[in-house]
């Protein structure tokens, strides 16, 4: 836990993820989520590198947002949380495969993917379209300044490309 915390400090900067920084609450509570189905780290050379987890949305404003959007019933969906990898080893497609593991843990779930992204992280909402997921609707919490824009919400369609019922 003591190196994720680090290296979502030092990635803070650039990404600007999580964009409340420093956090109002200890960074372990950030990184490990209440409801989580699963968690990964990523390493190189015996050194962690990355993480995402997946988790049950909570009730409230996005899981509202993602089950009018989706006309799932929220206990079908599982979100996409606390996706970050260390900048020394951005850009080697560490963070895509993380995605990637975490996307398929939700679908052998037979789950909906669903995730929120501050539209001020530009670069991460980019590559979530650019890997398939759709913006489904857009949220202005309370906590967001008005200058970072506003929460998007996305999803992947309901089953992969190629793949039919």
């Amino acid at each position: 836990m003591p190196e994720l915390a680090r290296i979502l400090a030092a990635q803070q900067g650039a990404s600007r993820y999580p964009v409340r920084w420093p956090l109002p609450f200890p960074v372990e509570e950030f990184i490990v989520r209440p409801g989580e189905l699963g968690a990964w780290v990523a390493e190189t050379g015996g050194r962690v590198v990355g993480h995402a987890s997946v988790i049950t949305p909570r009730p409230g404003w996005e899981a509202d947002g993602w089950v009018a959007a989706t006309g799932e019933p929220v206990d079908r969906l599982a979100a996409l949380s606390v996706l970050f990898v260390d900048p020394r080893v951005a850009g080697r497609g560490i963070g895509g495969r993380l995605l990637d593991t975490a996307v398929d843990r939700i679908r052998a779930l037979g789950l909906r993917p669903v995730l929120d992204v501050v539209d001020a992280h530009s670069a991460a909402a980019r590559l979530y379209r650019r890997r398939g997921w759709q913006v489904v609707g857009e949220a202005h919490p309370e906590w967001l300044r008005p200058e970072h824009g506003s929460m998007l919400l996305m999803t992947l369609p309901a089953e992969p490309p190629g793949v039919t019922a």
